[in-house]
């Protein structure tokens, strides 16, 4: 076996520039003269060989920095090499079986429209006719996926050398480029705009034609959705239509829609719209988080908690703190209660009112303390209030003993004495 400096199978050893360039002009003329892949198989084995051989060559170098490496040079001649032998290979049977797959794969992975499930049909039924006279099975009638996957295993089971079976290979693949151009031309979902979306959805259908004049239309079908979904919160398709709205019309620059869709959602809290609007939630979109809260699943967690811890964006926080409270989860307990000291009172408050909330009564001590020392009045009364929902005995102790401080620290105080 050669180690690249010893001749193989006869060849002479590369030993200096002049070798490799010679060796490479022969591999050039064998590879225009190959003619069958035992032919290129050949060339490939030369070629390799002689890459092999360059990379443990020592050859010298440039003695002027602005002269050309003969090293890269030769490197440079290789790598064409390489692209025209791999250019030259073929027509293979694979080829035409992995682009049939990646067309199914299109077909599978896209949305079409009435019209274009037709045109798709029409080009399938093309199709396979144009190959009929190759493949040994026939195809059965069925979705337009399935007759392809069919026709992929129909075709990998022939034996199509590309030496003596070029021309059917190559009718083949022209009748998959056919069918990939007659599928791009038919009419997918994505076609169309938005409006036409909505219309084949039947998203309008609500809307009389008054309501169809005002404007924006779109506006006017969600507020009758909402209301549907109000009268009756098993109406599934209320929902759907009002999340296929969120999703399609968010776009313009004041965000009309897309807030008001969401300030319908926050009203009606469906469980449904969690998947939609968490995304949305996760961008620090505040309405977004405001949805989730009043849809109340401690799955939001995850991603809301990460927007109170640290003195960051205040609005953010507010938002934030209301929705864990709303929420109520006492996995919550500890982040929220170390915002009890937050710089921010209005923060601080939030905090306790969000814990109030969560009734806890690992809170109680924190809420206490705040109770006793913070300076602000709405804060204390806030840590008052949140002590009166936690509602234990030792609670309502906490907020009996702060009796005398501010009016709305009284007026807790004697919530708290009531229900003790």
């Amino acid at each position: 076996m050669s180690n690249g400096d010893e001749p193989d199978d006869g060849e002479a050893a590369l030993t200096d520039l002049e070798d490799f360039e010679s060796r490479l002009d022969s591999v050039a003329e064998s590879l225009e003269a190959a003619e069958t892949e035992t032919d290129l198989d050949d060339v490939e084995a030369t070629l390799d060989a002689t890459a092999e051989a360059l990379e443990a060559a020592d050859l010298p170098e440039p003695d002027d920095e602005d002269e050309d490496d003969p090293s890269a040079e030769l490197e440079g001649r290789i790598d064409g090499l390489w692209e025209d032998l791999n250019a030259q290979r073929g027509p293979y049977l694979e080829d035409v079986t992995d682009d049939l797959e990646s067309v199914v794969s299109t077909v599978e992975g896209t949305r079409w429209t009435e019209t274009g499930s037709a045109e798709l049909d029409d080009a399938v039924a093309s199709f396979l006719a144009e190959i009929d006279d190759e493949i040994d099975s026939t195809v059965e009638d069925g979705e337009p996926a399935d007759r392809l996957d069919a026709a992929v295993e129909a075709l990998s089971e022939l034996d199509l050398d590309p030496d003596e079976d070029t021309e059917t290979i190559e009718a083949l693949l022209t009748a998959v480029d056919g069918l990939e151009d007659d599928i791009d031309a038919a009419e997918s979902w994505d076609d169309l705009t938005v409006r036409e979306q909505l219309i084949a959805e039947g998203f309008y259908e609500v809307l009389g034609p008054e309501g169809r004049r005002d404007y924006p239309p779109e506006w006017n079908a969600v507020k009758i959705y909402e209301k549907r979904y109000q009268q009756d919160r098993s109406d599934g398709e209320a929902i759907e239509m009002i999340l296929l709205a969120l999703e399609k019309l968010p776009g313009g620059k004041d965000h009309f829609m897309e807030e008001n869709i969401l300030d319908s959602l926050a009203r009606i809290a469906p469980p449904e719209a969690l998947e939609d609007v968490l995304p949305m939630a996760d961008k620090r979109n505040e309405k977004a988080i405001r949805v989730v809260g009043k849809i109340g699943d401690p799955e939001a967690l995850d991603t809301l908690l990460d927007f109170i811890d640290g003195d960051g964006d205040r609005s953010l926080q507010l938002e934030t703190l209301r929705a864990v409270g709303a929420i109520g989860s006492e996995a919550a307990t500890r982040t929220v209660a170390d915002r009890l000291a937050a710089e921010d009172a209005e923060i601080r408050s939030a905090a306790a009112r969000a814990l109030g909330r969560i009734g806890d009564t690992r809170a109680i001590e924190p809420l206490a303390d705040v109770l006793a020392d913070d300076p602000e009045a709405s804060v204390r009364a806030s840590a008052a209030w949140a002590l009166v929902q936690i509602g234990t005995e030792r609670a309502f102790e906490a907020v009996e003993t702060n009796a005398d401080d501010s009016y709305l620290v009284q007026v807790e105080a004697e919530k708290a004495a009531l229900s003790s």
